[in-house]
């Protein structure tokens, strides 16, 4: 048996690739309802974007159109956050098992 299938059968390898799998499917989910949502209301609702929420030029659409973009910032963060404090030390428990 080689290193490779060693490290696939380390229980601590599985449940490091169940995690990240769970996570990076959560979080990519999530960010594919936010960016169709607004693709959908831009088709079916652009009367409601394009209300201008004062008496400017700004209308609801510049905001919502930025929280699309900020989201994703803010599940790139969550990733890494979650890779630091969880995904590192499993991968340096499993590195170290190895050596």
């Amino acid at each position: 048996m080689n290193t490779y299938e060693k490290i696939e059968q380390d229980p601590d390898y599985q449940e490091l690739v169940r995690r990240r799998s769970s996570l990076g499917w959560t979080l990519s989910a999530i960010m594919l309802i936010v960016y169709f949502g607004f693709i959908l209301l831009v088709a079916y609702a652009p009367h409601l974007l394009g209300t201008p929420i004062s008496a400017g030029v700004t209308t609801i659409g510049i905001p919502i159109g930025l929280l699309v973009i900020v989201s994703a910032f803010l599940l790139t963060g969550i990733y890494v956050s979650k890779a630091n404090s969880k995904y590192d030390p499993l991968i340096r428990k499993i590195v170290g098992a190895r050596r």
